[in-house]
């Protein structure tokens, strides 16, 4: 076999190692996604509850940086405190190792096992989390084989000049060893395979000990670059203190076993003889003594990341989006809610153009009017990236209750989109000419007005809670809302139609533009309304398709 093709072998077992556990992620993620990440949200009222609850979470997704993403979901919202967010990053971070320990010892006779049996989950069984974890076992079953190939691959080619010549060229200097694994974790996205391919190279001699513990330091960082350089969306300086300070846990509990890295080597190789028993174990005791150094410091630590990156003060542009993480992709489960808590920004600054909508009629400021009609325009941007954001997330890996939630979401945002619309390009441009023709609304009209766009923005307060809490008795109550809205309309224009001919022509003229502004009112209101109450009318079969009473024979 020519060099290249040794090198093909290598990237198609990294590959299937690589793909198996991208299937174990995404499927106890569909299986367990909401369950893991409320466990973890109750475990950060404290670091002993938050580090064992990042460990499990961990164990179980297979993935650090899933574990990160959601915790750093929590950070974001300013809700939990940095200290106990630290030390989810350190239990994660303990979490790989068990995985790489569990697969240390002599699986790979499970392998063709595992892959029957989550494929008789996976097609015969029509529960959902059946399948999902059929999914998941089916991709233990390929992590499994891929050990037996890179370790079947080692033994055939441990001899061929060129494969020595270039692995003896990286085992010469630690360092190079660091940046190169570093470089090939962050390309994967997956510190456990890069370990698991290390201990495959150490198993069969083609790097030492001492190089093969310098490629899992580099393994340990570059699992932590990733959040840093894709970073959280938003240019808020503290939303990086998450992501930046488990990185500079790695660098300085690298740079320390780097520094040390020849006799901790002799300790480890006399304390486990076997060379990839003994990967794993520099893995989790690398981790461990991180974990221990810094925890009793994770205070005092993060008053330091507090001090580096404080937030911003400065009012940020609101067509830019703050909780669209792109690294959040990875996992459906925390980009779904990202682009929730997005949608809820829609909302608010919907209520803040109602507000100011409201404050500009009263004063009768035409400047003011268009001032508010300008806020339009960032609505319609972020809705746009909303939209641009969920679109671009992989539907095979949602679940049908993710594929349901990505539904809401974007309902949700372009209902709240088309009511600033109509706010911006009908209502507020006709309360504007009416001003400039007449002048100011009549007083009793007027309150009644103002009346019905305070009433307009206590729904939008309720679509922005329902939209969160999928409260079926929410949804009735908001349902109402229509039916008040279509009545106060139709009263409105029964007692203008009644009083027309007694009205003078400035009289009718205001009549006339009030009747056209209650118009706009209930529209919004039924976009609002349409927003969040329908989908959880739909899911609970209390939604009709048509008002129309049935034909009968």
């Amino acid at each position: 076999m020519t060099f290249p093709l040794t090198l093909l072998d290598l990237a198609g077992a990294i590959a299937l190692l690589l793909w198996g556990s991208h299937m174990v992620q995404t499927g106890v993620q569909r299986a367990f996604g909401p369950q893991l990440k409320s466990i973890l949200g109750g475990a950060l009222r404290n670091r002993f509850l938050a580090f064992f609850a990042g460990l499990g979470v961990t164990a179980l997704l297979q993935s650090s940086t899933a574990t990160g993403l959601m915790t750093a979901g929590f950070a974001a919202t300013g809700m939990v405190d940095l200290v106990p967010a630290l030390a989810v990053m350190l239990g994660a971070n303990v979490g790989t190792t068990l995985i790489v320990q569990a697969m240390s010892f002599n699986v790979a006779a499970l392998s063709p096992c595992l892959v029957l049996v989550g494929v008789v989950m996976f097609r015969r069984d029509s529960s959902t989390r059946t399948r999902d974890l059929g999914r998941a076992i089916i991709g233990l079953g390929l992590m499994f084989l891929a050990l037996r190939q890179l370790l079947e691959i080692m033994t055939v080619y441990e001899d061929t000049p060129s494969l020595r010549l270039l692995l003896g060229a990286v085992s010469t200097q630690p360092l190079i060893d660091v940046i190169l694994a570093a470089g090939l974790t962050w390309a994967a996205h997956s510190s456990v395979a890069v370990v698991l391919f290390i201990m495959s190279l150490a198993a069969r001699g083609a790097v030492p000990p001492d190089a093969a513990y310098a490629l899992v330091l580099g393994a340990n960082l570059g699992a932590a670059i990733n959040p840093v350089i894709e970073g959280p969306a938003g240019d808020d300086p503290a939303a990086r203190r998450l992501p930046v300070g488990n990185l500079l846990t790695r660098i300085v509990g690298g740079a320390c076993a780097l520094a040390f890295l020849y006799p901790i080597g002799r300790f480890m190789v006399a304390f486990q003889p076997d060379d990839a028993r003994s990967v794993a174990d520099f893995h989790m005791f690398f981790n461990l003594a991180v974990a221990a150094v810094f925890f009793p410091l994770l205070t005092p630590y993060a008053w330091l990341l507090r001090k580096s990156f404080p937030p911003r003060v400065d009012a940020a542009d609101p067509s830019r989006p703050i909780y669209l993480d792109p690294a959040a992709r990875e996992m459906p489960i925390v980009a779904l809610g990202a682009a929730a808590r997005e949608a809820l920004r829609l909302a608010d600054l919907l209520q803040e153009m109602l507000a100011g909508a409201i404050d500009a009629l009263k004063k009768g400021d035409r400047r003011l009017i268009a001032q508010i009609r300008r806020r339009n325009g960032p609505i319609d941007r972020l809705e746009d990236a909303i939209e641009a954001y969920l679109t671009g997330l992989d539907a095979g890996e949602l679940g049908a209750d993710d594929h349901r939630r990505l539904k809401e979401i974007l309902t949700f945002s372009s209902n709240i989109a088309q009511a600033a619309d109509v706010l911006a390009r009908n209502l507020l441009p006709a309360a504007s000419k009416h001003l400039k023709r007449i002048g100011a609304i009549p007083e009793p009209l007027q309150s009644e007005l103002f009346a019905m766009m305070e009433r307009l923005g206590g729904n939008l307060r309720t679509a922005g809670s329902l939209f969160m809490t999928a409260d079926a008795r929410v949804a009735h109550l908001l349902t109402d809302e229509k039916i008040t809205f279509r009545e106060i309309l139709s009263q409105a224009t029964e007692a203008h139609f009644e009083s027309l001919r007694a009205m003078r022509v400035d009289e009718a003229q205001a009549s006339s533009l009030y009747l056209d502004l209650l118009r706009e009112l209930k529209a919004i209101n039924s976009l609002i309304v349409g927003s969040a109450a329908y989908p959880v009318l739909e899911r609970t079969g209390e939604l009709l398709p048509s008002r129309r009473v049935a034909n009968t024979p």
